[in-house]
């Protein structure tokens, strides 16, 4: 029996005991809102260049380099994404009683992290506040005190480790997890302080973890608080989603689960065979790799790939490495392959435009990941498309046609 069909089996045989955390979705037009402050940044920048202000870098380098780069050394400073365009988060709790906040479930990171009470750039008061977790109320807190830090492209994400039991949903409860108390999120920037989420909760493996902090997933799997070693993700289309510990959720999708193997158990990364869209095809003899990774909205891929898709549907780039579309055009798109494990998964032209405001942006953009990190992410725009399903013990990954 492969080991697709076993996976298969071993996930079909969940009925029950699975527990839900519903997702919300930032609206297309907080994206787009998103866009167009990040394109007036860019221009203002280009133009204190042009008076003689002093500027080492230039600004679309700078934009990809707060993104996810390949540092899987496991070193007590990674360079990861900044989440400026993550559009779905969810609930969970930390400590007794219980302190809430709203996180970003990621598969494509592994840590848990929160603000805590005191925390400098988390939040603008009145504005835009984030919940602060508080020691000094929960009963079940422990000292860890180590060192927590991670350093982003435009600055570090600083605090210290701290043990204290973790509720999904309301019954799903992680004890003496390990997770960081931050101190300063100036490293995020304003995205974040304006963000709706308070923190990260990774769902990647504990090999790519800061300090090798277990996940809580792995932490989930050794206390037996869920029955099979596997979560699921269904993002809703302006509408919320659904993340499922422990099984998935048959009604959610269509037609069977097709499993790949993954090609690396640190983030949850995966061979494609080849990608095509319109005129564009990458055939390329080279190995092409992907990480499947909920917590990045957009697309992306390398710079001159990114480049040829672009033209091949008629998206035109800006100062920042994004790409947009006539909104009059957006019906023509052609659609987007991706052909993995041999199946072709397809993105309808029309589901590769976040479209508000009369502008259309077009979600993918060139990112160059150096080595040996992958070189495409398959984020938010194709989650959407295909309910997605992570098996933590087989080491693969199942997607079906989402249901509408």
């Amino acid at each position: 029996m492969s080991s697709g069909c076993a996976t298969l089996l071993l996930v079909s045989a969940v009925t029950a005991d699975v527990t839900r955390v519903t997702l919300h979705k930032r609206s297309d037009e907080e994206m787009i809102n998103a866009h167009l402050k990040r394109e007036r940044d860019a221009l203002l920048t280009v133009l204190h260049m042009e008076n003689g202000e002093r500027s080492d870098e230039d600004e679309g380098e700078r934009a990809a380099a707060r993104n996810l780069r390949g540092s899987l050394s496991g070193g007590e400073s990674e360079i990861i994404k900044d989440y400026a365009n993550a559009q779905y988060f969810g609930s969970i709790s930390i400590g007794t009683p219980p302190q809430s906040f709203q996180v970003i479930f990621d598969t494509g990171s592994s840590n848990l992290w929160v603000p805590k009470v005191g925390c400098k750039h988390c939040g603008i008061p009145f504005i835009a506040q984030k919940s602060k977790y508080d020691h000094g109320k929960s009963s079940t807190y422990a000292e860890d005190g180590k060192e927590f830090n991670i350093m982003y492209g435009s600055g570090s994400v600083s605090g210290f480790f701290s043990q204290d039991s973790v509720t999904l949903a309301d019954d799903l409860v992680v004890e003496g997890q390990r997770f960081a108390e931050i101190e300063d999120a100036g490293g995020l920037g304003i995205a974040y302080s304006l963000g709706k989420f308070d923190g990260i909760l990774g769902l990647g493996f504990t090999s790519i973890s800061i300090d090798g902090a277990t996940t809580v997933f792995e932490n989930a799997l050794k206390q037996n608080v869920v029955d099979q070693p596997v979560f699921s993700f269904y993002l809703g289309d302006n509408a919320p989603g659904e993340l499922t510990f422990g099984g998935y959720d048959s009604s959610k999708f269509e037609g069977d689960l097709k499993f790949v193997k993954l090609d690396a158990a640190t983030y949850w990364q995966i061979a494609v065979d080849k990608i095509s869209a319109g005129e564009y095809e990458d055939r390329t003899t080279d190995k092409i790799t992907a990480i499947v990774d909920s917590g990045t909205s957009l697309l992306t891929g390398p710079k001159a790939e990114i480049r040829k898709i672009a033209s091949a549907v008629g998206a035109k780039p800006n100062i920042m490495g994004e790409y947009t579309v006539d909104c009059a055009t957006v019906d023509d798109i052609p659609d987007v392959v991706f052909t993995i494990g041999g199946v072709d998964y397809t993105i309808p032209g029309k589901d590769t435009v976040i479209q508000a405001q009369g502008t259309c942006l077009f979600a993918f953009m060139g990112l160059d990941i150096p080595a040996p990190g992958p070189q495409w992410i398959l984020g938010d725009v194709f989650m959407r498309q295909y309910y997605t399903v992570f098996n933590y013990h087989d080491e693969t990954i199942g997607f079906a046609k989402a249901k509408k």
